[in-house]
């Protein structure tokens, strides 16, 4: 036997050696725990865990309470803000006309000013103002021009507003408000009654009362008819190529009387109810602005500002309900 071969022998053999002197140690300490172990379970009441373990479950329950009632209250005074910021955004003013809106509208009625001081002395030209304005003018021909550029204006905000109502939301949403509807009846029907004291109340509105919706229904037929024949009438070579004389008479009748039809329905009709008005006299900024205050909203609008009213209360309930979910996910 090598020297290497006795080595490796005798290494063995003090590796058993441990090992043998080590199993008898470990089997005490093994046989002591499980007596340890089983004392310990006989030492337990399950009884008294079990009431432990309910001890815990109500601590924890009561403290999610308090949590809860915490963050409700919290949610409760955030949403309470909320109401009376909106409160007092409505104490002010309202968006009555947008900007689309209105530029539309000063358009409109700055050609038709060009259109009536212009039109009506072609319409009268033996009188002595027209031929007074004339002179003024600079001529016949000056006053034909500044005619069709109002005529280019109304042409061009009423393509501009085909666009708006069939293109764009908002047009659409105001057009769909604007549309003729059997409430509009009812609304005239009760205001009569009212006039006549056989109703305490007059009608309630939305966003456009009928008085409102006959003007914007005049303007757009008017439009129509001015259009069409004044179109005729400034191509007239043109015309009378495609269409028997007939029908260019009829043009020229018809642009005449409705020009006149329109001049006295703005100025009776329209000023007085949008301006001349003792509630909005000498004048309603809306047509700039486009604000109106929550008074005449209420007065004028009561179904619109009941609408509005409701819609940021739900805004408010909304946000709070986000807040609430947001912080039991905090938590």
């Amino acid at each position: 036997m090598t020297d290497e071969q006795e080595i490796s022998q005798t290494n063995q053999d003090g590796s058993d050696e441990e090992e043998t002197q080590v199993s008898p140690d470990n089997q005490s300490f093994d046989g002591e725990l499980e007596a340890a172990i089983g004392d310990l379970e006989q030492k337990i009441d399950p009884e008294a865990v079990r009431q432990a373990a309910r001890e815990v479950r109500e601590q924890l329950k009561q403290e999610v309470r308090d949590r809860l009632e915490i963050a409700a209250k919290k949610r409760a005074a955030e949403a309470l803000a909320i109401s009376k910021r909106a409160l007092q955004t409505e104490e002010q003013e309202f968006e009555r006309f947008s900007i689309w809106f209105r530029i539309q509208h000063i358009v409109l009625f700055t050609s038709c000013i060009l259109l009536i001081i212009t039109g009506l002395p072609l319409k009268f030209p033996n009188t002595a103002w027209a031929g007074a304005f004339f002179q003024l003018m600079g001529g016949v021909t000056a006053g034909g021009v500044i005619h069709r550029i109002g005529a280019t204006g109304l042409i061009v905000v009423g393509a501009f507003h085909m666009i708006y109502i069939y293109l764009i939301p908002e047009g659409r949403k105001e057009f769909r408000e604007l549309f003729p509807r059997f409430k509009d009846v009812r609304d005239v029907v009760r205001n009569v009654s009212y006039f006549l004291g056989r109703s305490k109340t007059g009608a309630r509105f939305r966003r456009f009362s009928y008085i409102e919706k006959f003007d914007y229904w005049a303007v757009y037929w008017g439009m129509v008819v001015m259009i069409t024949s004044g179109l005729m009438l400034w191509f007239q070579d043109r015309s009378m190529a495609v269409l028997p004389k007939f029908f260019l008479d009829m043009a020229h009748e018809a642009h005449s009387d409705e020009a006149l039809l329109a001049t006295l329905a703005i100025i009776i009709w329209h000023f007085y109810n949008v301006h001349l008005n003792p509630d909005n006299f000498p004048m309603s900024w809306t047509w700039l602005t486009g604000k109106i205050s929550r008074e005449k909203m209420i007065r004028h609008h009561p179904l619109e500002y009941e609408g509005i009213v409701a819609e940021r209360q739900k805004l408010a309930k909304g946000d709070g309900k986000r807040h609430q979910s947001r912080e039991v996910r905090e938590e």
